[in-house]
């Protein structure tokens, strides 16, 4: 039996329901239970930091210094939080620039890092491990963090597991953007974009 015009259009229109429907059913990282949350932000523009909408600059190459151009969430307590962003760095003359960070605010202050190299090396400050190569100028990467409070903290790059982390209990926060670590320099640009966070 050939397929009448009506049955074909119910299916495309199905199809593309679907299509549409995927990115935000399927997104976060390991799935079940999670609720959608939309926590409060504040920005930091210090140094030669500029912040432009979810396009984050360092337009020196000062080595010393706070350059830091960032997004900073609500503080948590508590629970299982994740995080997801995706980022493209469009410029990279500098290197060792901090793209995300988990804050202990109530112990040592930056408790984990994700931080890249001149040539797309993704890597955890705290320890060195590298996570990916996929950093590149240009590209697209997709980060989620899942972070149980008093557990384990553990990144994701890609959909992909890459580090795990012990975790303190205590109250932290979320950051991302563009930040010169200790041992870096700027210039960078980096664009976020689809920024969502759950909790469980």
């Amino acid at each position: 039996m050939r397929p009448t015009l009506r049955t074909l259009t119910m299916s495309t229109a199905l199809c593309a329901t679907a299509l549409l429907a995927a990115p935000h059913a399927f997104a976060e990282v390991e799935p079940g239970g999670w609720q959608s949350v939309s926590p409060t932000y504040t920005e930091q523009e210090r140094g030669c930091g500029q912040i432009d909408g979810l396009t984050f600059r360092l337009t020196c190459s000062t080595a010393s210094g706070d350059q830091r151009a960032e997004r900073r969430y609500a503080t948590y307590t508590g629970g299982t939080r994740q995080f997801e962003g995706y980022f493209r760095i469009t410029s990279l003359s500098g290197t060792r620039i901090s793209l995300k960070q988990t804050f202990h605010e109530s112990g040592t202050g930056p408790y984990f890092m994700l931080a890249v190299e001149r040539g797309g090396r993704l890597y955890a400050v705290h320890g060195g491990t590298t996570l990916s190569n996929a950093g590149t100028v240009g590209a697209t990467v997709r980060v989620n963090t899942v972070h149980q409070v008093g557990a384990e903290h553990r990144t994701y790059i890609n959909g992909s597991l890459k580090h795990t982390y012990s975790s303190p209990g205590g109250s932290f926060y979320d950051k991302f953007g563009a930040y010169r670590t200790n041992s870096g320099n700027g210039t960078a640009t980096v664009e976020w974009s689809n920024v969502r966070f759950w909790r469980k």
